[in-house]
């Protein structure tokens, strides 16, 4: 099934996309209270036999499917990505050995959730503002101290997922040396739906899926990709993530950046898609996966910085 958050004009709601129409819940029911109680299956079967609503899809304006998890982690799950932005950044592209160990993250922020087709402003303050095309992972059923070869039975199901970035910021953060601040805090794109398991079991082979990932700024295709590009898949995410704390339904795990798929990867390619190399006011940012859909978003100028007491 594919869950959507939507709005008709009278408040958020919950429904199933079927074909070009939403088949409604009642109000009041959200998606992250159906994954709570366990109750996700159940709620959609009902929801496509006897929906409280039917709305066709051009009439609604569809959010975030869950537009305040409790917990986003955001992991680093392709090492050609990482490989790329120190090159970018003028660094030698060998890896430390602790990033063949365990799985990297960060907490990113439950807050900065947008909608897929909302409007994204410049993060204040950044002249490097990027995009990066990934993968959401959703947690259906909760857990602790997972075992890794199970724990991909945790996950309900995916969603796509942009790690908006500002990498000028990202520099100071760095410099920093306490994890992601500032830089990651401002968006982050879900949408725009929570595409079930079940329904991307077509595209799994080999024991991962395969559905092809795209991104676009202004039209122009920036990468292609896939999740079997990935060195830690989820289920080792999972696993990871849940040692020694309880990992809750509705958490999201972001998979990471597809190899190319940010614009800091691409800082030495003259003239990328007949745009500035950092996203400007007025370009359209498009992410699409295979089975999971499109969300298509206009950057927009940020605010100015109000300096603080001392500093920036």
């Amino acid at each position: 099934m594919k869950w959507v958050t939507y709005d008709a004009g009278d408040g958020a709601r919950t429904g199933v996309l079927a074909e070009d129409s939403v088949r409604g819940l009642a109000p009041g029911t959200t998606l992250l209270g159906l994954l709570t109680d366990g109750q996700l299956a159940e709620a959609g079967e009902g929801a496509l036999r006897d929906p409280h609503e039917v709305r066709d899809l051009a009439d609604v304006v569809l959010r975030a499917p869950l537009p305040r998890p409790p917990s986003v982690r955001d992991c680093l799950c392709f090492l050609d990505h990482l490989r790329a932005g120190y090159r970018a950044l003028g660094r030698d592209g060998d890896l430390h050995p602790a990033w063949y160990q365990t799985p990297a993250f960060y907490f990113a922020n439950a807050d900065g959730i947008v909608g897929p087709y909302d409007d994204v402003p410049i993060s204040p303050g950044c002249s490097m503002f990027d995009l990066e095309l990934e993968v959401g992972a959703v947690i259906g059923r909760g857990g602790r101290d997972l075992d890794p070869a199970r724990a991909e039975e945790h996950i309900v199901g995916y969603t796509l997922y942009n790690d908006w970035s500002a990498r000028d910021i990202q520099l100071r953060d760095s410099a920093q040396g306490i994890g992601m601040g500032k830089s990651k805090d401002s968006a982050i794109t879900l949408g725009p739906a929570l595409v079930t398991v079940d329904e991307l079991e077509p595209h799994r082979r080999d024991g991962r899926f395969t559905f092809e990932l795209s991104a676009e700024v202004n039209g122009k295709e920036l990468t292609r990709g896939t999740l079997a590009q990935m060195d830690w898949s989820f289920g080792e995410v999972v696993a990871f993530v849940s040692r020694g704390t309880d990992i809750t339904p509705g958490a999201v795990l972001g998979s990471g950046t597809i190899p190319g798929g940010c614009l800091l990867e691409h800082v030495d390619t003259p003239d990328l898609a007949g745009f500035s190399r950092w996203l400007q006011p007025g370009d359209v940012v498009s992410l699409r996966g295979e089975g999971l859909g499109e969300t298509r978003q206009t950057v927009r100028a940020g605010l100015d910085v109000l300096p603080l007491s001392s500093g920036f």
